[in-house]
């Protein structure tokens, strides 16, 4: 067990990430509450999100900026040297060969603060996601 040492809150493992007091409502109030060195990606990341698909709608939930259109999602989060895109499964296999050199996990991409941004071509891959599952509704339709 670990007790964070500002809010007393306990956590099963140790210095688990978690909001100190009241969660952000806002996808602005995310961005201002996370250091200094992770708010450039965060706007600019939210930026491309917000002009690349048209009727996104953006929201916090699970703590974190959540897009969202016609039932799909894509998210992201600061972590303590990196920026949590999350694109889905599909988009991670899909774009395998460039996320070459990023981590990865299944639904995934991890982008280090040191490193630039794919910020264009991992909104293309949410973008291409929302195109794929559109047609494979169509044709099931």
């Amino acid at each position: 067990m670990w007790i964070c040492p500002k809010c007393g809150r306990e956590f099963k493992r140790t210095n688990q990430g978690h909001y100190c007091g009241k969660a952000p409502e806002t996808v602005l109030e995310y961005i201002e509450s996370q250091p200094s060195k992770a708010r450039p990606h965060l706007t600019e990341m939210r930026t491309i999100i917000r002009n690349s698909v048209p009727g996104v709608n953006e929201r916090i939930s699970w703590s974190m900026p959540v897009y969202e259109k016609e039932g799909k999602t894509i998210s992201f989060s600061a972590c303590k040297e990196h920026v949590s895109f999350y694109a889905g499964m599909e988009a991670i296999e899909e774009f395998s060969c460039e996320l070459n050199g990023f981590g990865t996990r299944k639904n995934a991409v991890y982008f280090p603060y040191e490193k630039a941004l794919l910020v264009f071509k991992c909104i293309n891959t949410g973008k291409d996601v929302y195109r794929q599952l559109d047609a494979k509704d169509a044709r099931a339709a």
